[in-house]
């Protein structure tokens, strides 16, 4: 189950219903991994709304393990994902927008 206002989302990955969330370590680990430097630094390159396979994985494995999985990226680049390659990119966004606010 889980808690929106954690930041939480749940998502099908690897054939099995999971949750992410973005806490304060995972978006530490996403600055050094991404090379971004700061919160604004991730915003600004989000913010153009091009973003790699490997942006994507580094999201989403940062969101798994933030949501208590032991999940690798190397695992998880292995794993399906619901939706493909479009469906990763909607997860990418919910978890971003659960983790920063949806400012509609």
């Amino acid at each position: 189950m889980t808690n929106i206002h954690r930041g939480e989302i749940a998502a099908e990955i690897g054939g099995e219903m999971r949750v992410l969330c973005l806490t304060l370590g995972a978006l530490a680990e996403l600055e050094a991994r991404l090379g971004a430097g700061d919160l604004a630094g991730l915003a600004e390159r989000f913010a153009g709304g091009r973003v790699s396979a490997r942006d994507l994985t580094a999201i989403l494995g940062a969101g798994l393990r933030g949501g208590g999985q032991a999940i690798s990226d190397d695992d998880l680049a292995r794993m399906s994902v619901e939706g493909g390659l479009r469906g990763a990119a909607e997860i990418a966004v919910r978890l971003l927008k659960a983790t920063f606010g949806d400012e509609k």
